[in-house]
């Protein structure tokens, strides 16, 4: 390891949130105006990721009054207090850039669903049988009655 790369592993976040392209990320960024520092808000999708290790940058992009906004920011900044990750979606380009030229619904994209772990899975199953089974038994009692 390099003098520089020693240097940039003291400056790496411990949690550095975990980005993909096309996910839309809730940025809280501390702004300083005057002597007064406050958090701003920035939510958006990620069409970009550039760079690695402390230089690593996510480009941020949204609508705001129907003028497009985009925002650089470096992911081991002080600056950027957290960044949330509201929703993931299933793309399949590293940059979104034609996103730009699109609005409105031609601008969406498709959610991708959170994966359930096995144990859910088998509870989600269970519970479907006894629906399946619960439909049967009434289905039976109907019969009885008509006939």
């Amino acid at each position: 390891m390099n003098l520089i790369d020693q240097i940039e592993a003291g400056e790496l976040k411990k949690e550095a949130p975990q980005i993909r392209v096309g996910d839309t990320v809730r940025a809280h960024i501390r702004i300083v105006e005057g002597e007064k520092e406050r958090v701003q808000v920035f939510e958006g999708i990620a069409i970009r990721l550039h760079g690695g290790g402390v230089r690593e940058t996510v480009t941020l992009r949204k609508v705001s009054f129907g003028v497009g906004v985009e925002r650089i920011l470096p992911l081991h900044s002080p600056r950027l207090e957290k960044a949330e990750i509201v929703k993931r979606a299933k793309v399949r380009q590293a940059k979104l850039y034609y996103l730009r030229e699109r609005s409105g619904k031609a601008a969406r994209l498709k959610e991708l669903k959170p994966k359930l772990d096995s144990t859910k899975k088998k509870k989600i199953k269970k519970v479907a049988k006894k629906k399946v089974a619960k439909k049967k038994v009434a289905k039976k009692k109907v019969a009885k009655k008509k006939g």
